[in-house]
């Protein structure tokens, strides 16, 4: 797997690293897709410690992501983003695999 499937922006592995700093060494963020959400696959953000032998790990400055192998598929191509607005402040993931999304940009379809 290439790590070019997946590519995090300068704000998103910034936010990772704070995050990752305070959940102390050895943390990585991971990111899966799951069956559900509004429109049918949604994200899920984890903090884990463990690295399974075929993730996916992609590495940004303090950023460390894992993508399992399941997801990978479904992310193919995506930008892991990070967002702070009028809103509220998340991570948003710029999917071109997506025909459609929900309004709260948490969950998909394809």
């Amino acid at each position: 797997m290439a790590e070019a499937s997946v590519t995090i922006s300068e704000r998103a592995a910034r936010r990772i690293g704070e995050i990752l700093k305070v959940e102390g060494d050895g943390a990585m963020l991971r990111i899966s897709v799951e069956g559900g959400g509004c429109s049918g696959f949604q994200y899920k953000f984890d903090v884990e410690r463990a690295q399974a032998e075929d993730d996916l790990l992609i590495a940004r400055d303090s950023a460390v992501v894992l993508v399992d192998p399941a997801s990978v598929p479904f992310l193919a191509g995506s930008e892991v983003d990070f967002v702070d607005d009028l809103i509220g402040a998340s991570f948003r993931v710029v999917n071109p695999n997506a025909t459609a999304s929900c309004g709260c940009g948490t969950s998909f379809s394809i």
